[in-house]
């Protein structure tokens, strides 16, 4: 195997593990905050146990989510060298105030809602939580800055060789930015939301910590549906900014190989890529010209016209990326996002009527549901990285050009086996961890009775 294929593969494994972690983290800091403010002003016992309960998994992903991130900059210097000689002055100006600022804010105030607990007074320890979601999200805006420079470069001048940044505002006002980052917190506060409706179902199908999960289950669904939604509602007026700005990539997600006015929306496809073709399909006629530009007569450019484009502005090669994986990848993303909208509705509206606790069925499938958005954000991030190929940095640095040239094969391939056993190793451990929190319940020693039992006289839960 190449060291292009290989780099790929160890990045692309090390990216989608990491990306477990980081949707949850932005959306169940968002719904512990909400829980303890909740606490706050009604003086409820029940929200502050479920504060420290969901706390505890919140902790627990959040170490997991550090852990394999740190792992992604170290790729930049062994793999990517050369993409970071070429791009460094400006992907490195985000990623550096993501560090320093957003995730500075982040572990501090963590750190300061972890040992808080009852030496504060309430009002600031539930600030300190707040503080936490707002510099995770943040967090997640500057590497998403970050990203959308390569998804379309901005404010940048090629000299001697290297895009150098010209505007640091231009950066950080990118229009991809304005649509990536919404859908990719949302799709966080998603994820949150049906971890917390799943785990919720669990306990009410046992009857334990009736009146915690209750409540659990309530804010879940509501947060949870309004997520989905909104999800669904920038996740379109995304795909219409791409037709624009990346229309090889959404020409990719729908097989569109033919320039068609009016175009259909293919609903299943089995691509001939390379035939250049689908040889079966089954569409709905005019459907992706309104999907694109809310006109049902609008011409759509196909995959061919598109590759003529490109060969004509970039120079021969192909530029057409792999179009079944990103179809069924988007097709995927829909279709776990469709799933969590029927089953949010379904869970609100018996928890409106008072049976959801004697609908097992219903229950099984809200626990069961909890993959969905871990599904839809992974087949969602392929889209959108597999989409770009064969670019690394769209229009400006093939992929095959930015891998480092004094690695070997052998030494990634090395170096991937022990990434993929590590992580596996750390994949058991948390799950391990989370399901004997969930088991143990609200009511259970926690982790500062370990720290104080071993004579450390810290207390992280009082």
């Amino acid at each position: 195997m190449s060291e292009l294929l290989l780099a790929r593969w160890q990045f692309g494994i090390t990216s989608v593990y990491h990306f477990l972690f980081v949707p949850l983290t932005l959306g169940l800091s968002v719904l512990v905050a909400i829980m303890e403010t909740m606490y706050v002003r009604t003086g409820n016992e029940i929200y502050k146990k479920m504060t420290k309960f969901w706390g505890k998994l919140f902790l627990i992903n959040f170490a997991m989510g550090v852990v394999t991130g740190i792992v992604q900059e170290f790729h930049f210097g062994m793999n990517w060298s050369e993409y970071s000689r070429f791009v460094g002055d400006i992907f490195g100006a985000p990623l550096a105030i993501e560090a320093l600022l957003a995730f500075f804010i982040e572990s501090v105030f963590l750190g300061v809602w972890v040992f808080g607990w009852d030496k504060l007074p309430k009002q600031l320890h539930a600030l300190s939580i707040w503080l936490v979601a707002i510099g995770g999200n943040l967090s997640a805006l500057w590497i998403l800055i970050a990203n959308s420079f390569m998804q379309a470069p901005v404010g940048y001048a090629i000299r001697n060789g290297r895009a150098e940044m010209t505007d640091f505002f231009a950066l950080i006002t990118n229009p991809h930015v304005f649509y990536q980052f919404p859908h990719t917190v949302l799709g966080g506060f998603a994820t949150g939301a049906f971890f917390v409706i799943g785990i919720s179902a669990y306990k009410l199908l046992r009857k334990k910590d009736l009146e915690v999960f209750r409540k659990s289950m309530q804010i879940g669904l509501i947060f949870g549906l309004i997520s989905v939604f909104l999800v669904a509602n920038v996740g379109h007026l995304q795909g219409q900014h791409l037709v624009e700005t990346q229309p090889m990539k959404m020409a990719a997600a729908e097989a569109h190989w033919e320039t068609a006015k009016p175009a259909p929306f293919a609903v299943l496809a089995v691509v001939d890529e390379q035939n250049q073709r689908n040889s079966f399909e089954i569409t709905i006629p005019r459907l992706l010209s309104f999907l694109s530009y809310n006109n049902f007569s609008s011409e759509v450019k196909g995959l061919k016209d598109l590759q003529a484009e490109a060969e004509a502005q970039y120079g021969p090669g192909n530029y057409i990326p792999p179009v079944s994986s990103i179809f069924w990848s988007f097709r995927i993303m829909v279709g776990a996002g469709t799933c969590m909208i029927f089953i949010a509705l379904v869970g609100l509206y018996l928890w409106k009527k008072g049976t959801l606790e004697t609908k097992p069925l219903v229950l099984k499938a809200l626990l069961w549901s909890i993959p969905l958005p871990y599904i839809a954000n992974s087949t969602g991030w392929f889209m959108a990285e597999v989409g770009r190929q064969p670019w690394i940095v769209y229009g400006l640095q093939r992929v095959e050009q930015a891998v480092s040239p004094s690695v070997s094969a052998g030494e990634i391939l090395v170096s991937l086996i022990g990434f993929t056993i590590i992580y596996g190793v750390l994949a058991i451990v948390d799950v391990y961890l989370l399901v004997k929190f969930i088991k143990q319940g609200p009511e259970q020693p926690t982790l500062s009775n370990h720290l104080e039992s071993n004579g450390k006289g810290v207390s992280l839960w009082t």
